[in-house]
């Protein structure tokens, strides 16, 4: 008998619960507390669940800066007609935009870093619809 699992991408940072805020308002999810004092997390629909755990010493990473990795990151699927919107949604919560690395015309991948300096990509699973009609799989 296989045990249920549940994924749960847990990001380290300095402030867990103004973290979770950000996340969860860019998600549309709630809040909730954790197993610890150190831990909060955020739960939203389709089963998305986010948790953010207080390192006293935590330092952000760098990237992409080539000196350290990038660690993770977590990729936000939009579709690619509402990219503009969660982009500008994502940078008024308090995300920054990182560089492309390309300056040719539209991106279907965006680069942010969130307020505690982790990078998450906005990104369009598929492309975007013509004005001769809907992008075809």
């Amino acid at each position: 008998m296989s045990v249920q699992k549940t994924p749960v991408l847990a990001l380290d940072c300095a402030e867990p619960e103004t973290l979770a805020r950000f996340y969860a308002d860019l998600l549309d999810g709630d809040v909730r507390p954790g197993p610890t004092a150190d831990d909060v997390e955020v739960v939203a629909a389709a089963g998305i669940r986010l948790a953010f755990r207080r390192d006293l010493g935590y330092a952000p990473p760098s990237w992409p800066r080539p000196e350290d990795s990038q660690q993770a990151h977590l990729r936000i699927h939009v579709a690619a007609v509402d990219l503009d919107e969660a982009e500008r949604e994502a940078v008024s919560l308090g995300a920054r935009p990182l560089g492309t690395g390309t300056e040719d015309g539209p991106c279907p991948v965006r680069r942010l870093s969130d307020p505690a300096g982790h990078s998450f990509a906005l990104a369009a699973p598929d492309p975007a619809p013509t004005e001769a009609g809907p992008a075809q799989e």
